[in-house]
């Protein structure tokens, strides 16, 4: 003690830094003890907000988590993992000095605080009424079947009647019609829930939960586990909670067990009822329902379904409508059948070619027994007419799929272009082209159905009676077996590996292994193998010695740790897709496989380039995004000059690109890669040019810092020091600018700038970026024809505590900026404006920009301390002048204006203005806008009106009660009895 008297006097005089690391040095145990403390109870905290946020998820069914709730739950996480690393540092003394541990912990200590202090209020709810009943299905025009129809809607609401059944031969418009049921629900909101679910014809129990869950947005709670019974009682407590619901189970082929699903008896008592197609009577007789028969339609109805598809140039011709309407009589009433043959005659106006589709027609039913397999000739009447056998290839490819499976566009194109079904051309987007326009060809003949896949990409799907025609055609012929999701457990026996076979399709199955007792022996022509989805750890070792001839082999999710040896031996191999193996850390050499025209390790661990990959040189595609690469090695790029296509990992530094390692790809069309720094994507840019060849689609990289990709042509650039702008922009015309963590750039557009040639800029974010003041000086272009941002449509601001303003007006212009502003294309296309923790700003939209905002949908500020109005900002002369003027804010297209968190914010508009914005459905206002005392007056779109007692027709105002009634309407008192309030 004698020792520290002296020493504190020393620190006073130091000043208060020093006094703390004494005082950090001195309490270190009582700082540590604080931060177990605060931690377990932060833990806890957490772990009660789950649970009770799980319990309200359930009761009832439908809700979903407040953002704020997720949000915090996320972060929390986080935090949590940070405080488990300091607590790892301090025990393992990674500081020698204790002021520097106990710095370290009383840092994180207050930080976990302030975690505490804005946890979630579990008393005011933690979830939210998710989407409604369900979301309408996209659907086919209906052309009668208005009886039936009516006799499953009476069924539907008579308590009496629990379980339909509609049955009929394939191709009726079951699916149809009960699509339109579906929807028809929705909006006469008779129950609270309408599930759809797809059965199809393996029936797999696990899989119809799943689905079941999923579209009840709690699939999370099955995810786990994976016994049955325990499963489906899980589906059974939530299908209860769901509330009174209809469950609609579309192409059930057998009889299903409720109990075993855990799908709850459907009674008078809880209201729900069971609706489900098949084309068995039989099924729905078993499963105790009332049966409802799908009729094929009138011969007036299937004529005028026919004229609908076949187009009015057709129809027009008198010579043509006889053998027309004896067409129709031969479609036998199926709406399938109808609208495949009219779109295959769709253009035919030559009265013989229709005289001999007729006879065609006739001549095939009259060859075959059955209704099933009249159905089947009737569709391959269609299948004939495509000609080009190319065509009918690709088409029989969707069959190697499983039933009711969605295809993405994009990959089904790539497998065409895999087996060489589209010729080879000069450049891949001309075969990707060629590939749209054969996918047109068979939606167009309604052999695909043109869908939106589950994650909103375009795809196709084929219906299950052409699935059965397609698969009818690949039986008679020997080159193809097709056993796609099936639940096989392990491969076909020897026998069904034919001699002749070439396409072997069993995807999607639950094949673990691959053992020599199943080895085919004879695949001497062999040519495509997809073993994709499978859970398959083990190949044989010998298991491609006998696939001479095998040109594609797809084993993409699965779970193989390393190839056998064997694979060298493939000479004829031009695909190699091992996408999703996530086990996958080691390759035989490649030096074998000189025709491997497509690589795909996306997503494995293999940490090294593959032996042998640089004597590949035929190849065309190669992809090791989200592999573990650890380093590209030099050299490996010169000899690979047929490129196209090339992805490696962006978030993996220890793939930098050298542009001089891209220089000779002179045909790559499609690139994702990370550059070290702007001069390297510079000297990379610039040799595009030289070589006048622009990508078609990129991403590219440089720096420390991602956010990931959403557009073809995106640049990132993060992390990156002493950079201000400096950029060769126009021969790639990005559409996706991410700026991240470049603190000495002051704005994106300035004279020094090249983004201003930006002008097919669609989404732009700037985050975390110190020095940026504004997003674009005015001076920049008020003299000059380009004005950048002209086509963006989403602007995101995160985390700028110098911004003041979007534009920053220059001195010298003055009151000529509504003039510019006004004149110039900048922000005119803008869609979707996120602005969040930008401190200095104080107006967010001046009144002279507004005139460029008229296609602005959505406004979210967040965090702003200092905002205090949302529109008007500075006014100009003449408003200053009259400032008891009405001055109307135009925003036409405005649907959601979110306001969080803005202390400071006294107004959306100015005292003296009015909003123009009848699409305005959305203002959401946070607890954190307290100053926040009015809401703008509204004037109609059309008319002249004075603000009185208007609003937008489909406002609503969405915030805390409290909030609400501490509003004031004295200008107004009227004006509150027509808003909205939720």
């Amino acid at each position: 003690m004698d020792y520290v008297d002296p020493c504190l006097g020393i620190a006073n005089c130091l000043g208060p830094p020093v006094c703390k690391y004494l005082k950090y040095h001195r309490k270190l145990d009582d700082y540590v003890r604080n931060y177990g403390m605060i931690r377990r109870e932060l833990n806890c905290k957490m772990e009660d907000i789950e649970l009770q946020l799980k319990a309200e998820l359930l009761r009832p069914l439908g809700k979903i988590p407040k953002k704020e709730v997720e949000n915090w739950l996320k972060d929390v996480k986080e935090m949590i993992r940070e405080a488990q690393e300091v607590e790892n540092k301090v025990s393992n003394g990674r500081y020698l000095c204790r002021a520097c541990n106990g710095k370290l912990v009383d840092e994180k200590t207050q930080e976990m605080q302030k975690f505490l202090d804005k946890a979630p209020n579990a008393s005011e709810g933690l979830a939210i009424d998710g989407p409604s009943g369900g979301l309408p299905l996209p659907t086919s025009e209906l052309v009668g079947e208005e009886g039936v129809r009516n006799e499953i809607w009476a069924c539907l609401i008579q308590e009496e009647v629990s379980k339909i059944g509609v049955w009929g031969m394939g191709g009726v418009g079951k699916t149809t019609i009960m699509k339109h049921i579906h929807n028809d629900l929705l909006k006469q909101q008779r129950f609270e829930r309408v599930i759809w679910v797809t059965i199809s014809k393996e029936f797999n129990v696990m899989k119809v939960q799943d689905n079941i869950a999923s579209a009840l947005e709690s699939k999370e709670y099955l995810d786990k586990e994976e016994d049955k019974l325990r499963r489906a009682a899980i589906l059974s407590e939530m299908l209860k909670n769901a509330g009174k619901h209809v469950l609609i189970l579309d192409d059930v082929w057998d009889k299903v067990s409720l109990e075993e699903v855990g799908i709850p008896e459907p009674s008078g008592s809880n209201g729900c009822k069971l609706a489900l197609t098949t084309r068995s009577e039989h099924v729905c007789k078993y499963m105790g329902c009332k049966v409802i028969k799908v009729k094929p339609l009138s011969e007036e109805e299937a004529l005028i379904l026919f004229l609908n598809k076949v187009g009015p140039n057709t129809v027009q011709s008198p010579t043509i409508m006889p053998t027309l309407k004896l067409v129709v009589k031969e479609c036998a009433g199926l709406p399938l059948t109808i609208v495949v043959v009219a779109g295959t005659m769709k253009g035919e106006y030559n009265p013989r070619i229709w005289k001999n589709a007729l006879k065609d027609l006739k001549e095939r039913i009259g060859k075959v027994e059955g209704v099933e397999a009249e159905v089947i000739e009737r569709l391959k009447f269609s299948f004939d007419h495509l000609k080009d056998e190319k065509v009918k290839d690709c088409f029989l490819y969707c069959a190697l799929y499983p039933e009711d499976f969605e295809i993405r566009k994009v990959e089904l194109i790539e497998c065409w272009i895999d087996e060489i079904f589209i010729d080879e051309m000069d450049t891949r987007q001309e075969m990707e082209d060629k590939g749209l326009t054969i996918l047109k060809r068979l939606e167009d003949n309604c052999l695909l159905e043109n869908i939106t896949t589950e994650f909103g990409l375009p795809g196709i799907k084929m219906h299950d009676a052409v699935r059965d025609m397609a698969l009818s055609i690949t039986r008679m012929n020997p080159r193809y077996m097709i056993q796609a999701g099936l639940q096989l457990e392990e491969l076909p026996e020897k026998e069904q590996w034919r001699p002749d076979i070439e396409k072997v399709s069993l995807m999607y199955n639950s094949i673990s292994k691959i053992s020599i007792d199943v080895l085919p022996t004879k695949c001497q022509l062999l040519t495509t193998l997809l073993l994709q989805e499978n859970p398959i750890n083990k190949i044989s070792i010998s298991f491609f010695t006998n696939m001479p001839c095998l040109n594609v082999l797809n084993l993409s999710f699965t779970k193989i740790k390393s190839l056998p040896n064997s694979i060298s031996e493939l000479k004829n191999l031009t695909t190699l897709l091992l996408r999703g193996c996530e086990e996958l850390s080691d390759l035989p050499c490649l030096s074998m496989l000189q025709e491997l025209k497509k690589l795909d390790l996306g997503q494995t661990k293999i940490e090294e380039v593959p032996e042998g990959m640089d004597m590949l040189l035929k190849l065309r595609y190669i992809n090791l995004v989200g592999s573990t690469l650890k380093e590209i090695p030099a050299g490996l790029l010169l000899n690979l000059v047929h490129l196209q296509h090339l992805s490696f990992d962006v978030d993996n530094e220890e793939t930098s690109l050298k542009a001089e390692e891209m220089e000779p790809l002179k045909k790559l069309e499609c690139f994702t890669g990370r550059f070290e720094d702007i001069n390297e994507l510079n000297k990379f840019i610039s040799s595009m040019q030289q070589s006048k060849k622009n990508l078609i689609k990129y991403y590219l990289r440089v720096g420390s810092y991602d956010v990931g990709c959403g557009r073809d042509k995106t640049v990132t650039i993060g992390g990156v020091q002493y950079w201000e702008g400096e950029l060769i922009m126009h021969p790639i015309e990005i559409q996706e600018l991410n700026i991240l963590k470049c603190d000495y750039l002051r704005s994106l557009v300035d004279d020094n700038s090249s983004f201003k040639n930006a002008i097919d800029l669609r989404v732009c974010r700037i985050w975390r970026c110190e020095g940026i003041e504004c997003v674009v000086s005015l001076s920049s272009f008020a003299s000059s024809s380009t004005h950048p941002f002209q086509s963006l449509e989403v602007l995101e601001l995160l985390n700028l505590r110098r911004l003041s303003a979007l534009i920053m007006k220059d001195a010298g212009i003055g009151s000529a900026t509504t003039s510019i502003s006004a004149s110039s294309a900048t922000f005119s296309h803008l869609k979707k404006l996120y602005v969040r923790r930008c401190s200095s700003m104080k107006a967010l939209l001046p009144h002279w920009l507004l005139p460029n905002l008229q296609n602005l949908e959505e406004i979210w500020v967040q965090d702003c301390d200092e905002l205090v109005e949302i529109l008007g900002g500075e006014t100009s002369e003449v408003e200053e002048k009259r400032s008891d003027a009405l001055i109307k804010f135009h925003l036409p297209e405005l649907i959601k204006l979110k306001l969080f968190l803005l202390p400071n914010l006294k107004s959306i508009c100015s005292k003296s203005g009015v909003m123009v914005c009848d699409s305005l459905q959305l203002i959401d206002v946070d607890y954190g806008c307290k100053k926040l005392k009015r809401i703008p007056p509204f004037v109609p779109l059309v008319g002249n009106g004075q603000p009185f007692a208007y609003a937008p027709p489909s406002l609503t105002i969405r915030s805390r009660k409290e909030w609400w009634e501490s509003l004031e309407w004295d200008d107004h008192p009227n004006f509150k009895n027509v808003l909205r309030f939720n």
